[in-house]
């Protein structure tokens, strides 16, 4: 049986490694949080260090809160790099430029090591219940050995293209849910500063175009005054950070994007990171002096 790393227990990382160990796999897990890496080792995992994942493992998973992180989680002196085998494949299931993925790539493919870029896509609840979506760049022969592995966490997982496409098209899909959500926040704020109930408003267009997944997932979130993150407002500021970053070095206007980067500016300074980013509704409240809930009142 191949031994499996995986590096990163957070809210996303914690529920993915599990569904690994639950369908069979031996895991080897690492975390700063020691409390994460204890909870993994009573679900049947084994924790071990950056050099053990390394030296022992034939398919690495890392699931991290950005670039430089994974660069230093992968090559820094008492990292991954300094012990991994010929023939591993890192899998880096993080969101983070395309430039940070081609500089793993190129530096691990020195080593005899694949890399993939495979962000990951449907938050806390779909890492829960193991029905993700993986966006991949990289190799085709190190995704088709992957690629079973990536079954135990998710739904769907399609290879795009060449090394940073997996980037280049998670960055795609968090300018779609974030600019929905912002979307969907002025929406609601509008209907309740127009004195009608948002959760008729909802009801009434959930059928039709305006519907989305967004929508099912955030509107009853933002009425029911819940912003426990699935996805924390941090990350997401992050991603489009990254979005305006990679736009404005390959030449691509982004005017709604950078737009949206200032709205979570202004929610960064209002101490709000942690909030689910379902909370970007509260730009638009603060700015109508209302606040969206059931009833309307």
């Amino acid at each position: 049986m191949s031994k499996i790393g995986f590096i990163g227990l957070g809210i996303m990382g914690n529920p993915m490694a599990r569904n690994m160990v639950t369908k069979g796999s031996e895991l080897l897990v690492f975390d700063i949080a020691e409390a994460a890496v204890n909870g993994l080792v009573e679900a049947g995992a084994k924790a071990a260090t950056l050099k053990e994942i390394g030296e022992s493992c034939d398919v690495i998973f890392t699931i991290l809160p950005n670039g430089s992180i994974v660069k230093d989680t992968l090559f820094k002196e008492t990292g991954v790099a300094s012990s991994i085998k010929p023939g591993t494949i890192v899998v880096d299931m993080s969101s983070v430029t395309p430039v940070e993925s081609r500089y793993c790539y190129e530096n691990l493919k020195k080593l005899g090591v694949s890399f993939l870029d495979a962000p990951v896509s449907g938050g806390e609840p779909k890492a829960i219940d193991g029905t993700l979506s993986f966006m991949v760049g990289g190799d085709e022969d190190a995704f088709k050995a992957a690629h079973p592995f990536m079954m135990q966490m998710g739904a769907n997982a399609v290879l795009v293209g060449g090394s940073g496409s997996g980037s280049v098209t998670k960055l795609a899909n968090q300018i779609i849910v974030n600019l929905n959500i912002s979307a969907l926040g002025e929406a609601l704020v509008f209907a309740m500063k127009a004195g009608v109930d948002p959760e008729k408003v909802f009801q009434a267009i959930r059928g039709g175009l305006a519907g989305s997944v967004v929508m099912e997932a955030k509107a009853p979130m933002i009425m029911n005054r819940n912003f426990n993150p699935g996805g924390k407002l941090s990350i997401n500021h992050k991603d489009i950070k990254n979005v305006v970053n990679t736009a404005h070095e390959l030449d691509i206007p982004v005017p709604m994007s950078a737009q949206l980067f200032e709205v979570m500016q202004g929610l960064k300074v209002r101490g709000l990171m942690d909030d689910d980013h379902g909370a970007i509704v509260k730009h638009f409240e603060l700015l109508a002096g209302v606040e969206v809930t059931k009833g309307g009142e």
